[in-house]
């Protein structure tokens, strides 16, 4: 970041993102996500005729020209570990998937941002919304009438329906902020996110979860092509290109966790980035029809957004588009950019913008903190990955006269005078439109000073920490100690290793060495009291010197009791006491 633009009160408002956890398409986390869209990689499935006609779709129906076998797949939507929930195994078969999948994906994000729900002394909110197709409901229970009848119609509707997919996760995570499912179709995500945003600044809560999540049971299916319609006649998705013609639909699942920045930098957070605006419109009546967006509408709530960011268009160098790739929706979008940017701007070409639907189809209510997720990962590395599938831009968008311009490889952010700046915008079918201003995060203060061994506490997640560990030796080993410590709920079993840097970590817990790695110490509440003697051995002079050195407590208690002795033996030259004088730990 460049230092020319100063830290003032201004730089320290907004919502930081601390935590961030999501499972896409090609990727079971936002880390694999991330490399995805750095590497150009489309993660849309493609399947045979042989394959679909397994799937049970009738072999007319395969076989039709306008079928379009495609869809982008989110992997393992069957697996739920219901016991760590506390669910039974009736209540998980009778939950959709959506709901099982979001609810991970919160603990997920809580654990990311490094807060045990239970201990966190703040309120925590809960802002998402859940795809409206409820193909689980339809497809899985409702045609087995004896699990109707056995479970009853109550049971099953507080197990499928969107209205109970954020009060599940406050109830099972002891979430006590506002609890709200937000439906607004493809924008739901991107508006929970601006609403959550809301709530912390008007101090509703401490904390809050944001995001989506639209899991199509039925997944390895294709879908009929209808000229003028949304969806690709291909299963690509060219946003902003000549041959747009649509897009492919997804599954997929994102959650943000956010706090107020002075908070979060005063708590010691990792930043992942800053939330600096986000407004949230409607177009109205006044367009073509009510599935048709607007350009008034797009261009009010993107102006809006920079309002409220009070920042200047020229400082933002890229935007995350909605980019559906159609052939009405992308030449609205950059109009409607163009139109907000140019109320305070007439620079061209300046801006890069991009399309995560290029890379991973349109995930519907989980569209909008997708693209928010990539865009941050962008900000944290630095780089802006492709928009995929781009050769010669749509006709009607005059992309010479506007302020954008397609960017087609990775190409390094470059900041200028002011941080790095994105928005992300999100428009769902029916007009509701949602516009965020990020900015990178700010320069993280250092860590203090610590000892130079630590104590990484574990419960079942030794091979992720592993992990971690190995791609990030630049990591500081206190803060993950301290993470783990405070910041994990603890079971009851646990594993234990002591070391010194992040390749002595990873090189202990790869190996679990016995004699380093200690395993399976149950968590009482109320232990034992245990009294523990050496026994003889031999003392020596300097015996305790690092002890002394590195811990504060320990040296604290040998000062105390040092200054309270006196020695008898008046002879004594003051060098060979081991236990009780400053002069054997010098």
């Amino acid at each position: 970041m460049d230092n020319s633009e100063k830290t003032t009160q201004s730089s320290l408002e907004g919502i930081a993102i601390v935590g961030m956890a999501g499972r896409f398409p090609g990727a079971k986390n936002v880390d694999e996500f991330w490399q995805n869209l750095r590497d150009g990689v489309e993660s849309i499935s493609f399947f045979s005729e042989q394959e679909l006609e397994s799937f049970g779709i009738d072999e007319s129906v395969v076989r039709d020209p306008r079928y379009v076998k495609a869809r982008a797949v989110l992997a393992d939507i069957e697996l739920f570990d219901a016991s760590f929930f506390g669910l039974n195994p009736r209540e998980a078969e009778i939950t959709d998937p959506q709901h099982r999948f979001f609810l991970e994906s919160a603990w997920q994000a809580l654990e990311n941002a490094g807060y045990n729900s239970e201990t966190y002394e703040g309120a925590i909110g809960v802002y998402a919304g859940a795809g409206s197709f409820n193909t689980y409901f339809l497809n899985n229970l409702y045609p087995n009438r004896q699990l109707r009848e056995s479970v009853g119609d109550f049971q099953l509707t507080i197990a499928n329906e969107k209205d109970f997919l954020s009060t599940r996760v406050s109830y099972k995570l002891n979430l006590k902020g506002p609890s709200v499912t937000v439906q607004t179709a493809c924008s739901t995500s991107l508006v929970a996110i601006g609403m959550a945003c809301q709530s912390l600044l008007n101090y509703q809560c401490d904390m809050a979860l944001a995001g989506g999540v639209s899991i199509g049971v039925n997944q390895k299916t294709g879908y009929f092509y209808k000229e003028g319609m949304i969806l690709s006649p291909d299963g690509h998705c060219r946003a902003f290109d000549a041959n747009a013609q649509g897009t492919v639909s997804g599954s997929g699942v994102g959650i943000v966790v956010l706090k107020r920045l002075e908070e979060a930098i005063a708590d010691g957070d990792y930043i992942h980035a800053v939330i600096k605006g986000c407004a949230i419109n409607n177009d109205g009546a006044l367009k073509v029809g009510y599935t048709a967006p607007s350009i008034d509408g797009q261009a009010q709530a993107i102006a809006d957004a920079l309002a409220i960011a009070e920042i200047p268009p020229e400082t933002v160098s890229y935007i995350e588009a909605h980019g559906t790739g159609t052939p009405l929706g992308d030449p609205i979008e950059i109009a409607a950019l163009t139109q907000a940017f140019s109320v305070d701007t007439k620079k061209k070409g300046f801006c890069a913008i991009g399309s995560a639907k290029t890379n991973i189809g349109h995930l519907d209510t989980a569209a909008g903190v997708a693209g928010l997720i990539k865009t941050v990962q962008a900000l944290k590395h630095q780089l802006i990955p492709p928009s995929l599938h781009f050769e010669q831009p749509n006709p009607k968008i005059d992309f010479a006269n506007s302020p954008f311009y397609v960017n087609t490889q990775l190409s390094e952010w470059k900041a200028g005078k002011s941080p790095r700046r994105a928005g992300v915008s999100s428009f769902g079918i029916g007009g509701t439109n949602a516009h965020v201003v990020l900015e990178e995060a700010p320069i993280a203060e250092a860590s203090g000073e610590s000892r130079p061994s630590q104590l990484l506490v574990l419960n079942s997640a030794t091979a992720n920490l592993s992990k971690y560990l190995q791609q990030n030796t630049e990591v500081n080993l206190a803060d993950v100690a301290y993470t783990l410590q405070v910041g994990r709920k603890a079971f009851n079993h646990r594993r234990i290793v002591v070391c010194n840097d992040s390749q002595d970590g990873f090189t202990a817990l790869e190996n679990l060495d016995p004699k380093r790695v200690f395993t399976n110490f149950p968590e009482s509440k109320n232990p034992p009291v245990v009294f523990m003697f050496s026994g003889q051995g031999s003392q020596y002079i300097n015996m305790s010197l690092e002890v002394y050195q590195v811990e504060p407590t320990f040296r604290e208690q040998i000062d105390r009791s040092r200054s309270s002795y006196q020695p008898t033996n008046t002879d004594c030259d003051r060098t060979t006491c081991t236990i009780c004088d400053r002069i054997c730990f010098s």
